[in-house]
């Protein structure tokens, strides 16, 4: 039997290097066709093990002797204390196929029951061993998506477009207290992007809560810069947020990318992004990709991003397991 152990608040050195070691090795076999996705950098590993998250607790268990490791977050905000996230299950590959997965799974399912939720839902690539496996414990897909990847080129990025009656800012690290209002607001407009059939519902944001965000992602040594195009008034209308897990690796994430809706069609999720490959190219030397996840029905983003020249890498979904 596979004995599943909770791991230490907060972690040795030595189980934030297992933890690192699990999720490299499951890279090396799961990601053997994508070259251009970097292996897991040990310090985003121990910054999410050791930084606890802004919108919940995390409960995170290893299985055996460095086998395998699961991480839930059990969200504590008001409107989804019904749901959770699996943030991750994952079983070394050559411990796979011996219980350890459903081991864990067992342990986190008797968590969800505990803590009194409904529902939980994980992201994981289509077509891998997460897919089979998630579908095999009776997950289902409710919402299908695609990672996006920009690559870029060594002449830098193209000209920004013309965007009147906007002003385009850059705010690296936290955004300004006299903005965070204004961009809390903005983000509100995420309310209307895909979901799915996903439980978890949307929560309003506040510039406590944008700044608490950004702060998280300082704290577990990363970057965060935020691009945004704001009108005279003083209105965000649209912005985009970068965000370097491991400042010294190669890839970067886009994480929301939001145009108010009273200011769309004016070309300004392109404008925001164009703008942050400015930026990156000025300051960020060693970025050479940026990833981002897009719903399959979200249209207009899509278009966007395909205008800019990012590429399909992979296929991903939501799936979601209801107790």
């Amino acid at each position: 039997m596979t004995k599943i152990s909770p791991l230490s608040v907060p972690p040795t050195d030595a189980e934030a290097d297992t933890w690192w070691a699990v999720q490299t090795a499951a890279h090396a076999t799961d990601a053997a066709g994508l070259p251009a996705l970097p292996a897991p950098s040990r310090l985003e590993a121990a910054g999410r093990l050791r930084v606890p998250p802004q919108r919940g607790r995390l409960a995170r268990w290893t299985a055996g002797d460095g086998d395998g490791q699961a991480a839930l977050l059990l969200f504590t905000e008001r409107g989804n204390t019904h749901t959770a996230f699996l943030d991750e299950l994952t079983v070394r590959p050559d411990a796979r196929r011996r219980g350890v997965g459903t081991a864990l799974w067992q342990r986190v399912h008797r968590e969800l029951l505990d803590q009194g939720r409904t529902s939980v839902t994980t992201v994981t690539d289509l077509g891998g061993p997460g897919q089979a496996f998630a579908e095999a414990l009776g997950f289902e897909n409710v919402l299908t998506m695609g990672w996006y990847v920009r690559e870029l080129g060594q002449d830098g990025p193209p000209p920004l477009p013309a965007t009147p009656g906007y002003e385009l800012h850059v705010w690296p690290g936290l955004v300004p207290d006299a903005w965070a209002p204004a961009t809390a607001v903005a983000h509100g407009a995420m309310e209307d992007a895909p979901s799915g059939d996903s439980e978890e519902t949307f929560q309003p944001w506040t510039a406590e809560r944008v700044r608490g965000a950004q702060r998280l992602v300082l704290d577990r040594g990363g970057e965060i810069t935020v691009v945004a195009a704001v009108t005279p008034a003083g209105e965000v209308a649209a912005y985009t947020v970068l965000v370097l897990p491991d400042p010294r690796g190669p890839r970067a994430l886009q994480y929301d990318t939001v145009v108010v809706p009273a200011h769309r069609g004016h070309g300004l999720g392109r404008a925001v992004k164009l703008r942050m490959e400015v930026y990156a190219a000025e300051h960020l030397p060693g970025l050479r990709r940026i990833g981002t996840t897009v719903a399959d029905e979200n249209t207009p983003m899509r278009a966007v991003n395909e205008s800019l020249g990012y590429h399909r890498e992979r296929g991903a979904g939501l799936f979601q397991f209801r107790l």
